[in-house]
């Protein structure tokens, strides 16, 4: 394969490599939690920051945002991934910003 973000999930058949798209899936996982690391930390600030002036609105937005980034990896557009280029579109931008797939 000529794409190399999964290279741990390509397997050898014979004389031919082929990406196993189950390990492939759970790189795609973990690369997810790296890069919510630290947008949740950020959002942890957001949020002392708004329990600090009083301001629920803001409390609840930083909350719904944290409860997506924690929901990211159970995206069921990964689950239902057929294609190493399906799972690659499943990356959700308005969560996590910008694709490292793209």
């Amino acid at each position: 394969p000529s794409d190399r973000h999964f290279r741990n999930a390509w397997s050898l058949s014979g004389s031919t490599i082929t990406e196993d798209l189950t390990a492939a899936k759970v790189i795609f996982k973990d690369k997810i939690r790296e890069v919510r690391t630290p947008l949740l930390a950020e959002e942890d600030v957001v949020y002392m920051k708004a329990l600090e002036a009083g301001d629920s609105s803001a409390q609840s937005a930083s909350v719904t945002k944290k409860n997506a980034l924690r929901d990211a990896p159970a995206n069921s557009a990964i689950a239902n991934a057929s294609s190493i280029s399906a799972l690659k579109s499943a990356w959700d931008t308005s969560v996590l910003g910008d694709s490292p797939y793209a």
